[in-house]
């Protein structure tokens, strides 16, 4: 081994001076495929397609010819549960909550049916009867109509209907949960876009009162009676409030469309809102809100109606002990002919009818299933349980939203008489700065201050107003319309 190691460096050593002159070549050439081996992977790298553009795009125009329609608060309402599908979904499950309480009535009721049979058995030559098969005759034709009543000891209780009846009134509750809590959405967004609106409104007329001020700076400036610091300052606020009505109009832009998802099948936003938010319904005594929560909150009576189906799985679990019985009547024709009567071939010269009936009565009596049906007994008193708990905090949870509710409103309502005492107050206040400052008995710093605060004052009374709609909304989800 050692031997070998020795050789190999000795035929090493031998070869180094040859490589010599080819040191400088060799390193120039590993220079040139280094810098050639990103050229060389980007042309063996397959060509990539190109990566989509997003374009913004403004919706597509209404094909629908006049003026855009106006739609009222409670037309919105309407479109939308149309176009929910979740509250389609509640709308749903109440329709199928009917047909199964149709169909548990029916369930007690017997079963008709009516049965045709043709049994061909092969024969052997020898019997009358066929070969090997229990029949008695080689044709035999069953022509029966069958009454069938399964009662299960649950049925001598009405469970069926009586859970059917409960798990209906589960339904129409949510759909009424749906319903209401759809017209708040609908509410939010409704008044979202009236605040857009007028937030637009005020940000153009903010607009155009900087560039009023803008002009009356430049003509003082030009009188030597201010300086051009002023000017400077109202041409910032004019660039400031091209900001804002641009954010104005994309505010505006958006709740439209947010309100048009709602309203309409196919995106359409061609419509008016009516701008009611300087009339507002007035707000009820607690009292009242309080009665009407306690005699039509579907939460409540959703909770009640699960309590109540829960216990009728109980009383089903129960009757499994039972025992149950069946009845089977079936009347017709079983015989080796399609007549009424046929002549008897064992006895010579009689005629036997061929019309008649037979009833199975079935009793069915549980003895042992291993413990099955404890363990279903147990589950069910286990869901009652937690029905009677969700009842009690539904009850719980009503009556703290209702003061939370009714106490938002109440607030709401209280400020709507202040901030629009503010808005009249800002606008004087505004007016009579415009005139100092016309007669250079004020600054700039006073004008602009009276500018931001007649804004500040527009879209605290918007917002104020918005939200008392709000909130009323939100309170007609446990009471119901006022």
């Amino acid at each position: 081994m050692n031997m070998e190691r020795t050789r190999r460096g000795s035929a090493h050593l031998e070869r180094r001076p040859m490589l010599r002159p080819m040191t400088i070549p060799l390193g120039i050439l590993a220079a040139i495929c280094l810098w050639l081996s990103p050229a060389f992977a980007q042309a063996q790298k397959p060509a990539m397609p190109p990566s989509p553009t997003v374009k913004l795009v403004a919706p597509p125009p209404s094909a629908q010819p006049g003026p855009p329609p106006l739609i009222t608060l409670s037309e919105a309402i309407a479109r939308a549960r149309k176009n929910s599908p979740v509250f389609q979904a509640a709308v749903t499950a109440a329709k199928l909550a009917k047909e199964n309480q149709v169909q548990a009535h029916a369930a007690m009721l017997p079963s008709f049916s009516y049965v045709m049979q043709y049994l061909n058995t092969q024969g052997n030559g020898i019997a009358a009867t066929g070969r090997y098969v229990e029949n008695d005759g080689v044709h035999v034709y069953r022509l029966w109509g069958v009454m069938r009543e399964n009662m299960p000891a649950s049925f001598f209780i009405d469970a069926g209907p009586h859970k059917a009846a409960y798990l209906r009134a589960v339904a129409d509750a949510g759909q009424e949960i749906a319903r209401r809590g759809l017209a708040f959405t609908v509410t939010q967004d409704y008044y979202a876009l009236v605040v857009a609106q007028r937030d637009y409104v005020t940000a153009e007329a903010s607009l155009r009162d900087a560039r009023h001020f803008l002009a009356i700076s430049q003509a003082l400036e030009k009188g030597g009676e201010v300086a051009e610091t002023d000017v400077i300052r109202f041409q910032l606020q004019v660039t400031d409030k091209k900001e804002a009505l641009a954010a104005a109009q994309l505010a505006m832009s958006v709740a439209r469309q947010n309100l048009a998802v709602l309203l309409f099948p196919t995106l359409n936003n061609n419509f008016r809102v009516v701008d009611d938010l300087s009339s507002p319904p007035s707000l009820p005594t607690f009292a009242q809100a309080e009665a009407r929560a306690r005699l039509h909150n579907p939460i409540v009576r959703a909770a009640l109606a699960a309590y109540h189906a829960s216990r009728v799985d109980v009383s089903i679990a129960k009757s499994s002990f039972y025992p149950s019985l069946s009845i089977n009547l079936d009347y017709g024709i079983d015989a080796n002919a399609i007549a009424l009567r046929s002549i008897d071939t064992t006895v010579p010269g009689v005629v036997q009818p061929n019309l008649g009936y037979f009833v199975t009565y079935s009793l069915n009596l549980p003895i042992w299933d291993w413990g099955m049906l404890r363990s279903k007994l147990h589950q069910a008193k286990d869901q009652r349980d937690l029905a009677q708990v969700d009842l009690s905090y539904a009850q719980r949870e009503v009556l703290s939203h209702l003061y939370s509710f009714y106490n938002q409103a109440a607030v709401a309502w209280d400020q709507l008489s202040d901030l629009g005492r503010s808005v009249r107050l800002a606008n004087h206040n505004l007016t009579l700065v415009t005139m100092q400052y016309k007669a250079g008995e004020t600054t700039v710093l006073q004008v602009l201050d009276a500018e931001n605060s007649l804004v500040l004052a527009r879209n605290n009374y918007v917002a104020g107003a918005a939200q008392y709609r709000n909130s009323l909304a939100q309170l007609q989800t446990l009471t119901g319309s006022f």
